[in-house]
């Protein structure tokens, strides 16, 4: 019988430089990690990451869940990390995706660059439900925009 699966959605401050060439690099290398990482551990889930904001959900069995979370929490390219949700799913809303990413296509990245805690986005007034609804139309719409 397969482990229980659980949903945590979270938000944090971003801390990772904002300069153009270097906030390109670490987007890359953070999307990379978190890919190799979550793939091995059977986590799936998306991210919204920019110059203001972390946003995630993360999904799959609860041990694997916490663990991410929890490197989550001690990386230093976040600040303020708040947990929105932790529950029991049915299934995956990401079951394609060892991390999705909202902002590669320049539309997002627009649409998202001033998407921050200064800017009055406020996760935490929205909730975990609200969050995994956006990023999950988001990430599907902008993987179909891809293909």
């Amino acid at each position: 019988m397969p482990a229980p699966l659980y949903q945590l959605v979270y938000y944090s401050r971003n801390a990772v430089s904002r300069d153009g060439a270097g906030f390109e690099a670490e987007v890359a290398s953070i999307l990379a990690a978190s890919r190799r990482n979550n793939e091995a551990a059977g986590v799936t889930g998306t991210l919204l990451f920019n110059a203001g904001v972390f946003a995630q959900v993360l999904e799959g069995p609860l041990d694997a869940v916490e663990a991410t979370f929890e490197r989550i929490q001690q990386d230093d390219r976040h600040g303020d990390v708040s947990l929105l949700a932790l529950e029991p799913i049915a299934q995956r809303s990401f079951s394609g995706w060892a991390m999705g990413f909202v902002g590669r296509s320049a539309e997002n990245t627009a649409r998202f660059a001033e998407v921050g805690l200064s800017s009055g986005f406020d996760p935490a007034a929205l909730g975990g439900q609200k969050v995994h609804a956006i990023l999950r139309d988001l990430t599907v719409e902008e993987e179909a925009a891809a293909a």
